[in-house]
Order: C-alpha cells, then structure tokens, then sequence
C-alpha cells in the first residue's frame, strides 16, 4: 500500500519508517526541507516539500494511488483541513490526523475524521505508569468518554460469572485473556483466578467501576 505522510517530526519520521518496514510505500511531506534529516539512512520513500493540504503537492506524493493519509504535523487546524482534502478531494478513506486539542478531536470525530488526541493519550499512558494497581487503559476514543481498560478484579470476584460483573460496574467485558489466550466472553462465562479482564467502560464512570472491580460482589450467577 502507498501511504502518504503529511509532517516530517518525530512521529511523522517515526510512522515513516515504521511503514517502510512493514513494506509499504511512503511519501512524506512537509513545508521545512530540514525536517527531512529527521529520516534515517536508508529510506527510500519519496520527500516533498510544501503545504500538505495543497492539491498540487499531495499529486506529487502519490494522493491518486495512497490507500491512506496520515496528518501529523504540529498543527491542529492543517492536520485537519489535509485530511479532509485527502478524503473529500482524493477519495482516500482511511485517513487519520493528529489533533492536540481534545475537544476538537470530539467534533472531528462527528464529522467522520477519525483522530488521535495526543495530550489526552499521552496523560493517560503516564497515569497507567504512574497508578498501576488501578484501571490501565489500553484505548481511548478521541472524545475521551469511552475507554478500554484492562480490569484489576479482587479475589471474590473468581466464579463470578461475566453477566455480574458487568450488572455490579456498568462496564461491559470485551476480552478475556486466559493462559496466555484471548477468549471473547459470553454472559454465563465464569471468570477463572489468573484471567485478565478487559472492559469497556465509560469515562463518568472509571472510578466507581474501580472499586467495584477490586472489592468484587462474591455473587455466582
């Protein structure tokens, strides 16, 4: 697949490479031709210096024969207005841009852009280092009012079964990772001592959730 990169910093360089291995073709763009150096020996995408946005420079990356677009410069608003004209102009569907302001991020999610929120992100993976025996968020949506987290569960939580925990905490269970081996849950599935547990639960209501999944209800049914 042709992907093309709009912002040539540290993710951009990083995503780059990251692509370039996995065998797909890259072109990156930027309107600083020194932000290229940030590239290391060896790759062998194309650079284009310019606007992102602007038609003419994303032909030249190969926008006409790009499975997808990815916005990742240090600005919200050109991140945005690039990805917009990837889809709407272009045609490409699977797109993505990096918003810094999480609110925004809500509203370009609604308008069918789909966007990572990195001040929200990255303040959620320092508590998940910083507060480990509490709730680890491992997804987020942009808006920030739904999570995936993997649940901490007490002791009296084991026989329960996966229709009470989710009746106790309001989450909903997605995965149950077992010896190693994920299994998707049904309501009767009983939860066994060494499962890792992973709920969806909604932001509102992490630390009510919290607590119910570390003092566990002893119920069977």
């Amino acid at each position: 697949m042709h992907v093309v990169i709009m912002g040539c910093g540290r993710v951009g360089s990083t995503l780059a490479h990251g692509l370039q291995t996995r065998g797909h073709s890259v072109a990156v763009v930027d309107q600083n031709k020194d932000a290229f150096r940030r590239l290391r020996p060896g790759f062998e995408g194309i650079t284009i210096t310019g606007v992102g946005f602007d038609r003419h420079v994303l032909q030249e990356a190969g926008i006409t024969e790009a499975g997808a677009f990815a916005a990742v410069s240090s600005g919200d608003n050109s991140n945005i207005i690039a990805a917009r004209v990837a889809r709407d102009t272009f045609g490409v569907t699977n797109v993505v841009a990096r918003i810094y302001d999480p609110g925004r991020a809500e509203v370009y999610e609604r308008l069918g852009i789909p966007t990572v929120a990195t001040v929200r992100w990255s303040a959620d993976q320092v508590l998940r280092r910083i507060l480990p025996d509490e709730i680890e968020t491992e997804w987020v949506d942009p808006s920030g009012t739904v999570r995936l987290a993997e649940a901490h569960l007490g002791p009296k939580w084991i026989g329960s079964s996966v229709r009470a925990l989710e009746q106790a905490s309001g989450s909903r269970v997605a995965l149950i990772t077992r010896f190693g081996r994920g299994l998707i849950p049904h309501a009767d599935t009983v939860i066994e001592e060494g499962d890792r547990v992973h709920a969806v639960v909604a932001d509102t209501d992490i630390a009510a959730a919290v607590a119910t999944f570390a003092g566990g209800s002893g119920a069977s049914s």
